[in-house]
């Protein structure tokens, strides 16, 4: 049981997805900061400035439009900025190196039958 969990956790995808968890999640810190302090004044501004700037009262309960617009921007500064840094090098590394964008998900047991399966059909067609 302790090998097996050993080789799940050498395995390559779990450390880089790990890794990716933990820089996302640092990359998503650093832009809500950069979101906070210069995009949602900025928001404010247009949306008229002030304390309650981009807020609407209705009946006591406040909808605040500028952390709406706020979110949204983040959201695709996120997006635009792990797309770039790491989908589109990995993709065009992908095609570079020939492995394409097909991932084979075959489980090596469910491999190990069909080739087993193929050797069993060559055999009976020859003889």
């Amino acid at each position: 049981m302790i090998k097996g969990f050993r080789d799940f956790i050498l395995r390559g995808n779990v450390i880089d997805l790990a890794v990716a968890f933990v820089a996302g999640a640092a990359f998503t810190a650093l832009v809500g900061a950069f979101s906070t302090a210069l995009i949602g004044p900025i928001v404010g501004i247009f949306l008229g400035g002030g304390i309650d700037a981009g807020t609407v009262t209705i009946n006591g309960q406040v909808i605040d439009f500028t952390a709406l617009i706020n979110a949204v921007i983040t959201f695709v500064i996120t997006m635009a900025v792990l797309y770039f840094a790491f989908v589109a090098p990995m993709n065009a590394y992908r095609r570079r190196t020939g492995n394409g964008d097909e991932v084979d998900v075959t489980p090596p047991d469910v491999k190990l039958l069909k080739e087993i399966r193929d050797l069993l059909q060559e055999q009976r067609g020859s003889q």
